[in-house]
């Protein structure tokens, strides 16, 4: 009998043994059930060519889903996360033209597993639900928070019926963790109490009904206890090489262990791993290791283990990688320097930011139109070729560039950005670039071979030294304030989340619109963005850097970039978009906004307020502004001239501009919103909105292309609204247009502004107290008209008096001149530092111009005293330099028409 049960019972645990594996897989299958979210869209024209569903999971990055074709309806599918309980979507075109203008969200609450589908209209906000044939409702967990102290607040989306004590479990990566109580409280939320405390710097997860959910731990990254324990000073972070060894630091606090891949190649995927070396936990959470012998050209990943898993990531230091970024590679940066490198400096380094004028440009645009005559298209080198022409002879690239009189070439993102696939560059591909994949490293497509990871930085700096030999400095377009995918991101895979700003319900805050904002306001993440921008000065000879959405970073962060990249380049210029966003920072903290300008005096901004006074609304694009025939702008047109925009206190910190690469060019602009109005007019519109800001105080900014009427027409006949993805038939400058007489009076006009603008310093002041000595806003003039009247003995300025007159009105103004006889050298049609005529007495203004005159020689001058609101201190400033002898002849005495 004995035998024979022993017998029965090996039978038995067989027969377990085999079913058992089934059986668990079963029940893994229920508690991990799909959740499909199919998004059914209907157009009434039948043309679905080019939409798709741009889908994301509440606070969580969204990506595109193309409709395919499902019983004659367009159907795009998205896997949802289990316990997803809200889905954004935006039905829209590749280059973002958008179904219906809102973001909108689906509510999925009730759904636990199965399918549901979503109905949609084109044009109709809403939706409408159904349910799948497999879909489960019912409750489940909408949010999980661990408080810290031994109790998880869960929030339910319903109540729970039954027994609520053995309704949940919670576990860590060491297993259960034993549960006392649960409580109910109102609005179906329960406090979970555990019967030990959790640790701060682990993952758990909390069960309910099978559906495992992740609880959102408390934010200790930014906590004074862990900044002060593991905040590294050190300058060795990434990969340090020598001939003789090479010695890899990072920074990885929370994990158990790392390791460095080294890899033959830089291709991800490649089965090509050559050692795998343990590091050694060092100093503030930086772990360590070195290899001997001559690693340059080796490429290197770090194996992270961290809250039980492991996470394969590209060294955040890397000074170079492989193919599409994935892998780093060690290098010996100075085998990388052209010939007279050590030599190399930058062309304007004694210039106030005042005396720049930029010019922002993207690499492919410059080149990619079939007559830029230039070879090495779309890449850093057709930045380095010059004499290149139409196949008529006239001058592109950057001859043309150099011939317009640009000081600094603002260069859309060159650092590694991810969305342009590096390894299917024999296919169209087009971004702008504010997709960060690897910060200090240059793009890989823009060079000829991005296999190898040398090849980008030197055909970089190539195309830096060639461009500081042809007297044009280089500012780089920085993008510190989100990254491409931050769950994903190699920051975040080495220290979960602490690149990015998380909120208190565990989601990526969002102010950029990109789906994650950086939390520059902690120690490390400081650290990276000023030893990154220092190492592009440095490293790259790189003279400036706009900074993209600079509002979501912090202004200690902004003070101290300033500051160490000033001690050893003080040449080096920096300005952003300071707009206010609504982002979620994990500490105390000022951001560097507009309105914050006084916080970060070295740092200049966009100004939004002359862009949109001058054309009108930026996202409105049917709204006129004063070179359009908007009225009664006048006051804010004197401010904006003096560099003195209610939130700009020094006309070192005003960046003024009209266009650039986001939203329309300025003609497509102002033929948008100027419907029956002739062409003619408009090109005047054009020219009088360019004669404004490349006269005014502060600092002149342009697009590429600007000066010779860009436009960016799609396949349609439309004009581009956000061409970040679009072709390069759409972004290209189309330098044959050159040719033509209209396009080059605008070229020619906008040449004569800036050279005028060189020639005269009282244009460029650096303090606000010189330009309300020495610029006054004049009084008695027709409405909608303004002037100024300037004088010398300040910054080196020769002319005596100068008059700068707008009229944006259709017809004619007439302006009383002071005594004597006045030069004039900027009128509708012509600029430049030449006299185009002499005027007494009274000057003509035509429609829709500029009228600049210059006055030489010793006088007086008599100033309204009845100055605008607001300028009350300029006149008076003014007054005192009448009483000083300083101003020559300029009589004001018209009062300023009505309309």
């Amino acid at each position: 009998m004995k035998s024979r049960a022993k017998a029965l019972l090996m039978a038995l645990c067989l027969l377990l043994t085999s079913i058992l594996p089934t059986f668990m897989e079963a029940v893994t299958v229920k508690a991990d059930e799909a959740l499909t979210l199919r998004l059914h869209y209907h157009r009434e024209d039948g043309d679905y060519d080019g939409w798709d569903a741009w889908l994301w999971e509440e606070g969580k990055d969204g990506g595109a889903y193309d409709f395919e074709e499902e019983d004659g309806e367009m159907v795009a599918t998205k896997e949802l996360t289990p316990g997803t309980t809200s889905v954004g979507f935006i039905i829209r075109t590749k280059d973002w033209a958008k179904d219906v203008d809102e973001d909108q969200f689906i509510d999925i609450s009730e759904m636990v597993s199965g399918a549901v589908d979503i109905y949609v209209e084109s044009g109709v906000e809403g939706y409408t639900k159904e349910y799948g044939e497999d879909a489960v409702v019912g409750t489940k967990v909408k949010k999980a928070r661990y408080d810290g102290e031994g109790s998880v607040e869960v929030t339910m989306t319903g109540e729970i019926e039954g027994d609520t004590d053995s309704a949940f479990s919670v576990k860590g990566l060491e297993g259960t963790v034993a549960i006392d109580s649960v409580e109910a409280e109102k609005d179906n939320t329960y406090q979970v109490k555990l019967a030990e405390p959790l640790e701060d710097a682990k993952s758990y997860t909390i069960t309910f009904e099978g559906n495992e959910y992740k609880i959102i731990m408390p934010n200790i990254y930014s906590t004074d206890a862990f900044e002060e324990k593991y905040t590294y000073t050190g300058d060795d972070l990434g990969a340090t090489w020598t001939k003789e060894k090479t010695t890899f630091r990072v920074w990885a606090p929370t994990a158990d262990a790392v390791k460095v891949n080294l890899y033959e190649s830089g291709t991800p995927d490649t089965d090509d791993l050559v050692e795998q070396i343990t590091m050694e936990q060092d100093v503030n959470g930086t772990w360590v290791a070195s290899k001997e012998g001559d690693l340059n050209g080796v490429y290197y990943t770090y194996l992270v283990t961290v809250n039980g898993a492991e996470n394969e990531a590209c060294d955040p230091y890397a000074r170079t990688t492989g193919v599409n970024g994935k892998r780093a590679m060690v290098i010996d940066l100075s085998s990388t320097n052209p010939e007279g490198w050590d030599e190399d400096t930058d062309p304007h380094a004694g210039n106030n930011i005042t005396d720049d004028v930029i010019y922002e440009l993207h690499i492919r645009d410059l080149a990619m139109d079939e007559n830029s005559g230039i070879k090495n298209a779309g890449k850093f080198l057709g930045l380095t070729e010059t004499g290149t022409t139409t196949p008529n002879g006239t001058p592109t690239g950057i001859d043309h560039i150099k011939d317009l009189g640009i000081t600094h070439i603002h260069l859309l993102p060159v650092y590694d950005y991810a969305s342009v696939d590096e390894t299917a560059l024999d296919k169209p591909q087009f971004n702008w670039g504010y997709d960060p994949e690897n910060y200090n490293v240059p793009e890989g497509s823009y060079s000829t071979d991005p296999y190898h990871g040398e090849v980008r930085v030197k055909e970089m700096k190539q195309m830096v030294k060639s461009l500081h030999d042809n007297d044009l400095s280089v500012i780089m377009d920085v993008v510190y304030n989100h990254v491409y995918n931050a769950g994903t991101f190699n920051f975040n895979l080495i220290v979960p989340d602490y690149f990015s700003r998380v909120d208190e319900n565990g989601t990526y805050s969002n102010g950029s619109g990109c789906g994650n904002d950086t939390a520059s306001e902690r120690s490390m993440v400081r650290k990276y963005i000023v030893d990154s921008v220092c190492y592009w000065a440095d490293e790259y000879h790189i003279d400036g850097f706009r900074f993209d959405l600079v509002g979501l970073l912090d202004t200690d962060t902004i003070n101290e970039i300033v500051e160490e990249v000033h001690k050893d380049h003080p040449n080096v210029i920096f300005y952003g978009e300071g707009w206010e966003l609504d982002t979620t920072t994990t500490k105390d903290c000022t951001l560097a906004t507009q309105k914050n300008s006084e916080e970060t005096p070295d740092f200049a901004y966009f100004s939004d307020t002359i862009r949109d006074l001058l054309k009108g609304h930026v996202f409105d694009t049917s709204t006129i502004g004063y070179v359009s025939g908007e009225t009664g702008d006048e006051e804010e047109v004197e401010k904006c001239f003096m560099g003195a925009s209610d939130w700009c206190k020094s006309p070192t910190q005003t960046i003024n501009y009209i266009s650039c690469h986001d939203n329309m060019t300025l003609i497509d602009r102002i033929t948008r919103s100027t419907t029956g109005t002739s062409r003619e007019d408009r090109v005047k519109m054009n020219n009088l909105a360019a004669a404004i800001y490349l006269t005014a105080e502060g600092t002149p900014l342009m697009q590429a292309g600007e000066e010779f009427l860009r436009t960016k027409k799609n396949a349609s006949g439309g004009f581009e609204e956000n061409s970040y993805a679009s072709s390069d038939s759409v972004n290209s400058l189309k330098w044959a247009t050159l040719e033509e007489e209209e396009y080059q009076n605008v070229y020619q006009y906008y040449k004569g502004l800036i050279a005028f603008r060189k020639d005269h310093p009282v244009l460029r002041l650096t303090d606000a107290k010189d330009v309300a000595a020495h610029v006054t806003p004049v009084e008695g003039l027709d409405a909608n008209v303004t002037a100024f009247a300037t004088t010398g003995g300040v910054n080196g300025e020769t002319a005596d008096n100068m008059y700068v007159i707008f009229n944006p009105n259709q017809e004619e103004t007439k302006v009383t001149l002071p005594d004597g006889t006045w030069s004039v050298y900027i009128n509708g049609e012509k600029a430049g530092t030449e006299s185009l005529g002499e005027v007494s007495g009274e000057a003509t203004v035509d429609p829709i111009s500029a009228l600049v005159l210059i006055k030489s020689g010793d006088g007086t001058v008599k100033v309204s005293s009845t100055g605008k609101k607001g300028f009350g201190k300029v006149l008076a400033g003014v007054g005192a330099a009448v009483a000083g002898g300083a101003v020559a002849g300029i009589v004001i005495a018209k009062k300023r028409k009505k309309k």
